[in-house]
C-alpha cells in the first residue's frame, strides 16, 4: 500500500513543507534558509514551465532561460521608469514573454529534434546579447535594483518572509494552472501530438497550434520566475538568460522526472539543495553533482520522484 496514495496528497505535503520552512528558519535562527528557499521557489516555477512543454509536448527547449531574463529585466526597466508595483511587473513580464515566445515558437516549431533544440538555444542567445548591448542597464555587468517591487504602493516585499510567501503563492497558483491544462482536452491533445503528431493531424487536430499555444504559456510562466529572481537578488544581468541556465533547468526537470509537474518542483528543490550542500564539501562539487545526475538517468528514467514512488 502506498504511503502517498495520489498526487494530490504529495502536492499537499510538499507545499505544506514549503509553508512551514520560514518557521523552521526562525526556530533554527538561520534566516539564510529563507533566502535559499526563495531562490528554490523561483527555479521551481521555471522548471514547472519547462516540464509543461518538455514532458507533455515533447519540446526540448534549450533556451528557456531567456524568459527568466525577460521577467527580470521587466522589473529593472519598469522600476527605472518609476513603476514599482509587483502586479504591473508581472503583467509586463508575461506580455513581453508571450510576444517573444509567439515569434520564436512559430519559427522553432517548424523544426524537430536536435534542430528544435538548437534554434531555441540560438534565440535565447540572441536575447542574451541584446540585453548585453543595453548599456543603459549596465550591459554585461547588469544593474542593481534600488528596491524590491511594491504591493499596492507598500514596500511589503522588503521582508524576506513576505517575498518568500509571495513566491510560494505564485508557485502553487501556477502548479494548479498547469495541472488544469494537462488534464483538459487541450492537455490530452498536446500529449497526443508528443506521441504521434501525424495521427493527431489525421483525426482533425493541428499539432502546430497546440504546441505553439503551450510554448507561449510555458514562456509566460517562466517569466514569472524571472520577476521573483530579480526581487530575490535585487540585481539583474544578462547572466539570468545564459545558455548554462537553460541547461540547469533541463537538469532540474530530469532530476524530478520528465512529464511529472510535481516532480519538476521537487527536481528544482533537490538540484539546488545538492548544489548548496556539495559546495560546502568541496570546491569541485560539479563533479559529484554530475555523477549523481548520471546515476539518476541510468537507474531511474522517471527521476528521483519516480524512484521514491516505487519504494513507497
Amino acid at each position: 500500500m502506498r504511503l502517498i496514495p495520489n498526487r494530490a496528497w504529495a502536492a499537499t505535503l510538499l507545499f505544506t513543507a514549503f509553508a512551514l520552512l520560514p518557521l523552521i528558519a526562525v526556530w533554527l535562527d538561520d534566516i539564510y534558509l529563507i533566502v535559499i528557499a526563495t531562490r528554490i521557489l523561483a527555479y521551481a516555477i521555471a522548471a514547472l514551465a519547462l516540464d509543461l512543454i518538455l514532458g507533455y509536448g515533447g519540446m526540448v527547449s534549450f533556451g528557456h532561460a531567456a524568459y527568466l531574463g525577460i521577467g527580470a529585466y521587466s522589473v529593472a526597466i519598469l522600476s527605472r521608469a518609476g513603476i514599482t508595483d509587483l502586479g504591473l511587473h508581472l503583467l509586463a513580464a508575461i506580455c513581453a514573454a508571450a510576444v517573444f515566445a509567439l515569434v520564436t515558437g512559430a519559427i522553432s516549431l517548424r523544426t524537430r529534434g536536435i534542430y528544435f533544440i538548437m534554434i531555441t538555444l540560438a534565440f535565447a542567445q540572441m536575447a542574451y546579447f541584446f540585453f548585453v548591448s543595453l548599456s543603459a542597464y549596465g550591459g554585461d555587468d547588469g544593474v542593481t535594483l534600488a528596491a524590491r517591487s511594491t504591493v499596492f504602493g507598500q514596500p511589503l516585499l522588503e521582508s524576506d518572509t513576505a517575498l518568500y510567501y509571495t513566491g510560494l503563492a505564485l508557485l502553487v497558483g501556477l502548479y494548479l494552472l498547469a495541472v488544469a491544462i494537462t488534464r483538459s482536452r487541450f492537455g490530452r491533445v498536446l500529449t497526443g501530438t508528443r506521441e504521434n503528431p501525424v495521427r493527431m493531424q489525421a483525426i482533425g487536430f493541428s499539432p502546430f497550434r497546440y504546441q505553439l499555444t503551450a510554448f507561449v504559456i510555458s514562456g509566460c510562466m517562466a517569466s514569472v520566475a524571472g520577476v521573483m529572481l530579480a526581487n530575490q537578488t535585487s540585481f539583474v544581468s544578462p547572466a539570468f538568460m545564459d545558455w548554462h541556465r537553460s541547461g540547469e533547468l533541463v537538469v532540474m526537470v530530469v532530476f524530478g522526472g520528465i512529464g511529472n509537474l510535481l516532480g519538476a518542483i521537487a527536481g528544482a528543490t533537490i538540484a539546488l539543495l545538492l548544489e548548496e550542500w556539495l559546495a560546502i564539501l568541496t570546491e569541485h562539487w560539479q563533479i559529484l553533482f554530475g555523477l549523481i545526475l548520471v546515476l539518476v538517468v541510468l537507474y531511474s528514467r522517471d527521476g528521483l520522484t519516480g524512484f521514491f514512488r516505487r519504494r513507497l
